[in-house]
């Protein structure tokens, strides 16, 4: 358990825990899970002693769940937010593709995005004390410790630096609520700076993907990747939620005289920074499927140009097969079997016909989309005899 008592213009670490209400400012006491897990009673009895109420027994099973989502609840006594962080750590999901080995197994689990695994933060709103349920090493609550803790060190330096005259001192949190929405701020910022990786990881695939060098076979990582934000999308709407469940207890429990523009701007931040990370999951997501959409459309484009191909020489040979079958069959009596130039006549006949066919493939538009010269100047010549008519012409 860290206890940290924070007035006006300080915050005090303690060493041992506090027996009784806070006379300026107010309390904060940080403890991890296995903490809470170890001796839930512990907490019950300082949170009656400190802020002379007890924490409900369902609550304190609420802040021990991991997998809880987020989440608002009050009481007479006090408030409780669950909110969902991102865990600290190294995440190899945000890593280049050009660090991961050459190992064939290796490179596969590199390109494939990586879960987005979150813990929840539980916070115990009192009148003059804040309770924080997080995991051991959280780098938001530890860095608004610290900050907190070197709020006077920085403005005696800034004092120093000026001259010995007056210098502006950092704003200390005045009430427990403030402290907690600059964690929940804080905390939402990370899933903000998953967004240029995100999106650095989104677009190598969408390259992949229109890559005609080379096929495409990274799909179940591709779905992983939708998947994930999808839950992204998920967790995202259930913040909100919890956000603004605590906004409007705020806005209904508070007389209107005491209504704090400060705190409602503070949690309307709050909220617009989680809106921000949610619609770009959304926009993220709608890339994958079009990007998987256009590949689909590219794929089959080129396999109508295969398929036109096969269909031209089907076209061409077809006839010349079947000429080369009649006169290929063994009757004596067949029309030029047995003339001296007969062989070159039929090699001529077959040349002749076939540069036929490809003429008439040609204005036809089967070999290609774009008209010929010849098609264009009958298309021409219909338009200005028939302008109607002209419309009709293939």
């Amino acid at each position: 358990m860290i206890w940290l008592h924070i007035q006006p213009e300080v915050a005090i670490r303690l060493d041992a825990a506090p027996t009784a209400p806070a006379a300026t400012g107010f309390y904060w006491l940080d403890l991890t899970h296995d903490e809470l897990g170890a001796d839930p009673e512990a907490l019950r009895a300082v949170a009656a002693a400190v802020a002379g109420s007890r924490i409900d027994e369902l609550h304190l099973r609420d802040a021990a769940n991991l997998q809880h989502p987020s989440y608002y609840g009050s009481t007479a006594e006090y408030e409780m937010l669950i909110f969902r962080k991102l865990t600290p750590g190294d995440d190899r999901s945000l890593a280049p593709l050009a660090d991961v080995g050459h190992l064939p197994e290796q490179r596969s689990r590199g390109r494939r995005l990586q879960p987005i695994v979150t813990r929840p933060v539980t916070f115990f709103l009192f009148e003059r004390l804040l309770v924080t349920v997080g995991n051991a090493g959280s780098h938001t609550i530890e860095q608004v410790r610290q900050r907190l803790l070197e709020t006077k060190a920085r403005a005696g330096a800034r004092q120093t630096a000026a001259g010995g005259g007056e210098a502006p001192v950092t704003r200390l949190p005045q009430r427990p609520e403030d402290l907690m929405l600059r964690l929940v701020n804080g905390m939402v910022d990370r899933y903000l700076q998953l967004r240029q990786p995100l999106t650095d990881r989104l677009d190598r695939w969408q390259r992949e993907l229109f890559d005609r060098r080379g096929s495409f076979e990274d799909w179940p990582a591709l779905l992983d990747a939708r998947i994930e934000l999808r839950r992204l999308q998920n967790l995202c709407e259930e913040q909100r939620d919890a956000v603004q469940e605590l906004r409007d207890e705020y806005l209904e429990s508070a007389p209107q005289a005491q209504l704090s523009d400060a705190y409602l701007v503070r949690v309307a931040d709050v909220i617009e920074h989680i809106e921000r990370v949610l619609s770009h999951a959304g926009r993220l997501e709608n890339s994958i499927e079009s990007a998987v959409q256009l590949h689909f459309s590219a794929t089959a484009h080129r396999t109508n140009k295969i398929m036109r191909i096969l269909t031209v020489i089907t076209a061409v040979f077809a006839p010349l097969t079947l000429v080369a079958g009649l006169w290929g069959m063994n009757f004596e009596r067949i029309p030029g079997a047995r003339h001296p130039y007969g062989f070159m006549l039929m090699i001529a006949t077959m040349t002749v016909l076939t540069v036929m066919l490809v003429i008439l493939l040609w204005v036809r538009r089967v070999l290609t989309d774009r008209p010929s010269g010849l098609g264009r100047w009958w298309r021409r010549r219909l338009r200005e005899q028939d302008p109607g008519r002209s419309m009709r012409a293939p």
